[in-house]
C-alpha cells in the first residue's frame, strides 16, 4: 500500500509519497486553506500513484476531523471533505500525534513539537493519544505555549528558553510517568543539549508516522 503523506505545517507542507525521497515543502501560511492545499498537494505529486492518504493537522483532531480551524493558515479545515477531494481514503490525525507516531520507540513516550507553537502527545499501552497542552497556564498569566514555543524563544532568548524547555520536560515527564520524551519541531535546532532522558526527533518521523497510521501492527490513535 503506498500512501501519501501530509504534514501540514503553519509555513510549509509537507508532502511524501510512499516515504521515498526527500518530501516536498510547499509554501503555506494564512492564505493556505484546506481546498487550496489539495489542490497544490495534488499538483506537486501528479503522475505518482497512492491507495490512501494520512494528514497531519496543526489542531485537534476529533472522529477523524478537524475540531477546530487552524491558528497560522486559511479558513474552511473542519468541513472540507478530504476522501472527496483526493479520491481515496484518508486519514486525518493531529500534526504533533503523527510525528509522535513516527518517533514512537516503544515503552511510554511523550511526545513535544518545539516549532512556532507547541505540540504534544503520548504513547503507551498500544494508544497514540493526542494532547492540547499548548495553552494550558504555566506561569505569570502565560501558557507553556508562549514559553516553549517560538514567541518565547524571541522573548527570553536562548539561554532561558532552553532553562524552560528543561523545567517543562521534567515536570510533565514526571506527571505523565513517561519512560523517555521526544523533542520535535524547528526550533530544536536552539538546544545547545538535550535534558536527561530527552531523545531528537526529526521531520522525518512526521513523513513515518503518516505512513505508520496504516499499519494495523502500530499504535493506534484514540481520535480516530
Amino acid at each position: 500500500m503506498t500512501v501519501l503523506v501530509i504534514d501540514v505545517g503553519g509555513t510549509n507542507l509537507k508532502v511524501s509519497v510512499g516515504g521515498t525521497g526527500d518530501a516536498i515543502k510547499i509554501p503555506s501560511g494564512p492564505e493556505m486553506t484546506a481546498a487550496r492545499m489539495a489542490e497544490e498537494v495534488k499538483k506537486a505529486v501528479a503522475g505518482r500513484g497512492y491507495d490512501c492518504v494520512s494528514i497531519g493537522y496543526p489542531g485537534p483532531v476529533v472522529n477523524g476531523r478537524p475540531a477546530q480551524e487552524p491558528h497560522n493558515l486559511g479558513a474552511g479545515w473542519m468541513r472540507f471533505d478530504y476522501a472527496k477531494a483526493f479520491g481515496k481514503p484518508v486519514r486525518v490525525v493531529n500534526d504533533a500525534a503523527m510525528q509522535a507516531l513516527g518517533s514512537y520507540q516503544g515503552g511510554r513516550m511523550l511526545y513535544l513539537g518545539l516549532g512556532t507553537g507547541l505540540g504534544s502527545a503520548f504513547v503507551g499501552d498500544g494508544v497514540l493519544e493526542p494532547l492540547e497542552l499548548a495553552h494550558l497556564p504555566y506561569r505569570k498569566n502565560r501558557t507553556y505555549e508562549d514559553y516553549l514555543g517560538l514567541r518565547g524563544l524571541q522573548r527570553m532568548g536562548r539561554k532561558k528558553w532552553q532553562r524552560h524547555v528543561e523545567k517543562v520536560v521534567e515536570l510533565l515527564q514526571h506527571g505523565l510517568q513517561a519512560d523517555y520524551v521526544m523533542l520535535g519541531g524547528g526550533q530544536t535546532k536552539e538546544l545547545a543539549t538535550l535534558p536527561p532522558g530527552v531523545r531528537l526527533g526529526t521531520n522525518a518521523h512526521a513523513i513515518l508516522g503518516g505512513l505508520r497510521l496504516w499499519n494495523k501492527d502500530e499504535p493506534a490513535p484514540r481520535s480516530s
